[in-house]
């Protein structure tokens, strides 16, 4: 892998003194995960370790996994309710819901509209599939709408229940995944996002897998520690180029929650302070699409982002996708 040139050119101004006819922020989180909490030392004992293995090479000590019966489309809609509790706006004032996901409940319906109807709206309901990366590739998305006038607040969702697609017994992943679910509120005026890096590179697709036949999940742990290492720098820097900010200038990093080992080696390479960078991987797993909304909400309820701040989010997921986007914190 190439060493990343990590200068940044010096800023010429702020991202939201861009000239736009409208912006998009964040006016409202929410958030739901299963009640069945499973720790360490329950998958330890399948794999044949001990709970402090685990944490070791991870950072999880527990993660939430769905019951049987407990479907995605549910968390997805609390989580949604909660968020459109936190702006303060109602179902009927959406625009558009679009739900991120690799584990939908069924093959079809999609996600999505299971999702408005259960929070009482008909609007434009779509599923956004990019793994890890799904919520910030459907941020981007309701993010254009609004500012290009085609919607006033759009609720964008990660969602996930990977805990249906893993070999229990397999030690590249039985420990690392979680269920739940994370949403926000996009409206018009609320903050601002910055240009979306979002990027693919087809080439490392075989890292993470899970095929038709077995439906579980696959991954080649090192050399995926390795690639999100390199794929989550890149994109940090080049969002922040895009956004006319330098690293100094954010105040929070809120990076996909895949393992603590990746965050802290993202946090050394761009020479972060460890404490500027988001965390909470250690009571959730790694849950996907659903992780940076899940981290984002756990920032926001620990009072570490106030409004005027500026937060990174990157992500990086199987096949392979990933991307970056600075946004002004706009919620109150």
């Amino acid at each position: 892998m190439a060493e990343l040139d990590l200068t940044l050119p010096v800023p010429t101004g702020a991202m939201s003194a861009r000239p736009r006819i409208r912006s998009a922020g964040v006016a409202g989180i929410g958030s739901a995960l299963p009640a069945r909490r499973v720790g360490n030392d329950e998958v330890a004992a399948r794999i044949g370790v001990d709970a402090a293995w685990i944490e070791r090479r991870t950072g999880i000590r527990s993660r939430h996994w769905v019951a049987p019966g407990e479907r995605v489309a549910d968390l997805a809609a609390v989580a949604g309710a909660r968020a459109l509790a936190d702006a303060n706006i109602g179902p009927a004032d959406l625009d558009l819901v679009l739900v991120a996901t690799l584990t939908p409940d069924e093959l079809t319906p999609n996600c999505a509209p299971l999702v408005a109807h259960a929070l009482g709206t008909s609007v434009a309901a779509i599923d956004v599939g990019a793994a890890c990366t799904g919520f910030l590739s459907a941020l981007s998305l309701a993010g254009a709408q609004i500012e290009s006038g085609r919607a006033d607040h759009v609720l964008v969702i990660g969602a996930e229940a990977m805990s249906r697609f893993l070999d229990k017994e397999d030690r590249r992943t039985a420990g690392v995944f979680g269920d739940g679910a994370g949403a926000v509120v996009l409206s018009q005026g609320a903050g601002a996002i910055g240009p979306v890096v979002l990027r693919s590179a087809g080439d490392y697709a075989p890292l993470i897998v899970a095929a038709h036949d077995d439906q579980l999940i696959r991954m080649e742990g090192h050399d995926t520690f390795v690639a999100a290492v390199a794929f989550l720098c890149e994109s940090t820097l080049d969002a922040c180029a895009e956004a006319d900010v330098g690293l100094d200038d954010v105040d929070l990093f809120v990076f996909h929650q895949a393992n603590a080992r990746i965050l802290s080696a993202v946090a050394e390479r761009l020479r972060i302070d460890p404490a500027r960078v988001v965390d909470a991987i250690a009571d959730v797993g790694n849950t996907s699409a659903a992780s940076l909304p899940l981290a984002l909400a756990a920032a926001a309820d620990a009072d570490r982002v106030k409004r005027g701040d500026r937060v990174l989010l990157g992500a990086v997921g199987a096949g392979f996708t990933y991307g970056a986007t600075v946004i002004d914190w706009g919620r109150t």
